[in-house]
C-alpha cells in the first residue's frame, strides 16, 4: 500500500508510532488513500498483465468489486480515478458498483428466479 517505515524520532503526529514493552521501535507513515488507490490500480495491472482500461467488461465489473472491497470509492474522486483507469464513464462504474450489490442480495436470498418486470 505504499507506507513508509521510519524511527521513533521521524515520526510526525499522523504517522503510527509502534511499541514493544514499553520502547519504541519503528514507525510508520501511511500514505494518503489517494496514493493508495494509485498503489492498488497499478497493483491489478501488474495481476491482469495489461492496463485496465484493456479489460473486457466482465473483468472491469470484478476490478471495481475489488475496489469497493478495498474501499477505493471513499477516497475524494475514486470513482473518477477509477473510470479512467478502466476508460469507461463514471455512470458505468456506478452501474458496475449497482450490479454488484444486487449479484450480493440475490446470492444472499438463494435467488435463482428470474427477475420480475415491474
Amino acid at each position: 500500500m505504499g507506507g513508509q517505515l521510519l524511527t521513533p524520532e521521524e515520526a510526525r503526529p499522523d504517522d503510527v508510532v509502534l511499541a514493544w514493552e514499553g520502547a519504541d521501535l519503528l514507525a510508520v507513515r501511511l500514505p494518503q488513500l489517494s496514493e493508495s488507490l494509485d498503489h492498488i490500480l497499478a497493483a491489478l495491472e501488474r495481476a491482469h498483465g495489461r492496463p485496465l482500461a484493456e479489460l473486457d467488461r466482465k473483468a472491469k465489473q470484478s476490478v471495481v468489486r475489488t475496489l469497493e472491497a478495498r474501499g477505493a470509492f471513499s477516497v475524494r474522486h475514486g470513482v473518477e480515478t477509477v473510470a479512467t483507469a478502466l476508460g469507461v464513464s463514471r455512470f458505468t462504474v456506478y452501474n458496475y458498483l449497482n450490479y454488484a450489490d444486487e449479484q450480493r442480495a440475490k446470492a444472499r436470498r438463494g435467488d435463482r428466479r428470474p427477475e420480475r418486470d415491474g
